[in-house]
């Protein structure tokens, strides 16, 4: 299944600065595929944080964002 708009969401933002949810029923390894966030490049920044209710279990990632390429990776 691909990134659907609908169940991604801001919890709070501030100072440039946003946190995200976004839940779906795939496994976390799908939804932290580098490219998965594509979709809102222009809504999402480095540095930003994303809480990802995957099917499997629940992460917190850290988000990057290039030119062209959203990732997430582990906090730290």
């Amino acid at each position: 299944m691909a990134f659907q708009n609908k169940k991604l969401s801001v919890i709070a933002y501030a100072n440039g600065f946003t946190l995200w949810h976004y839940v779906a029923n795939e496994t976390l390894a799908t939804i932290s595929a580098s490219g998965y966030f594509n979709n809102v490049l222009t809504l999402m920044n480095s540095g930003d944080i994303i809480i990802i209710n995957a099917s499997d279990k629940t992460s917190i990632k850290s988000i990057n964002v290039t030119s062209d390429t959203v990732s997430v990776a582990a906090l730290g």
